[in-house]
């Protein structure tokens, strides 16, 4: 008897290692597929991702980008496959997360976990092209007027050297991933509250209550996440104190249907007292 009942647990416990283990396998052939994919068109994405910059330098001859280690644009080719691949095989990766953990949950349980799901990489690309098409251009031409064209000196004296940009292949990548995952994860904020209040841990009356709280958090945050300019910083805290009403806006949605919820469970049980 004892026997049998262990060999009943360990193969459910077996089936979900199995399903655990072609779920992973799933996510890494797409992950792997992406990659492949967005490293045959690297050089078209880190175009795309200049774009700001050239539009910011405008039609100046001699202006250019450069690289000072051989193998750095190799390196910058491979980065911008794993994340452009990471991105565009993500709904492959959610899909297949959600088919492992959705047959142990209620139907009321999944009505309530897959918006979450699908709001992640829209939030998340919302962030991206907020940052490429509104804050990049503002910093890029913030940081261009530090540029001085220097001046010859007078008979007998010494000139002045012009501060011309020459960005770094590397860095510049480094600094627009920096950017966009900073504002794509920032943008996560709604799902993260309200799985906290929906989870009961705080209610909508505390986090507007908390308020003033969240405005020196959040540019704590942006100033943590983003470059050392006034532009990426605001351009960064504005949408996340717009995000955080949001969230408050949400978490009261999801008590006022708890409510419902709870008022009508209680009413059925009145009516089963009664009968």
């Amino acid at each position: 008897m004892n026997q049998g009942a262990e060999e009943d647990k360990e193969a459910p416990l077996l089936d979900h290692i199995i399903e655990l283990r072609n779920r992973l396998v799933y996510s890494v052939i797409a992950l792997l597929v992406g990659f492949i994919l967005c490293v045959s068109v690297a050089s078209y994405i880190f175009e795309f991702l200049t774009a700001p910059l050239a539009r910011a330098l405008g039609d100046e001859a001699g202006r250019r980008m450069i690289f000072t280690a051989l193998y750095e644009p190799f390196f910058v080719y491979i980065k911008i496959g794993i994340y452009a691949g990471l991105f565009i095989s993500f709904p492959v990766i959610s899909n297949q997360l959600w088919r492992f953990v959705a047959p142990g949950l209620y139907r009321r349980e999944k009505q309530a976990f897959l918006p979450y799901l699908v709001a992640t990489p829209v939030l998340f690309f919302a962030g991206g092209a907020m940052v490429y098409y509104a804050v990049m251009p503002l910093a890029w031409e913030f940081f261009l007027t530090f540029e001085t064209p220097g001046a010859p000196g007078a008979e007998g004296e010494t000139g002045t050297l012009p501060i011309q940009l020459e960005a770094k292949v590397s860095e510049y990548l480094s600094l627009v991933i920096k950017l966009m995952f900073a504002f794509g994860l920032f943008f996560q904020m709604p799902v993260g509250i309200t799985l906290v209040a929906r989870a009961g841990i705080v209610s909508a009356d505390q986090l507007a209550r908390g308020r003033k709280y969240a405005v020196v958090v959040v540019f704590l945050t942006a100033a943590v996440l983003t470059p050392p300019d006034i532009i990426s910083q605001v351009g960064l805290a504005l949408p996340g104190l717009v995000l955080y009403e949001v969230s408050i806006v949400l978490a009261r949605r999801i008590e006022r249907r708890r409510a419902r919820a709870e008022a009508e469970a209680d009413a059925e049980e009145e009516a089963e007292a009664e009968g």
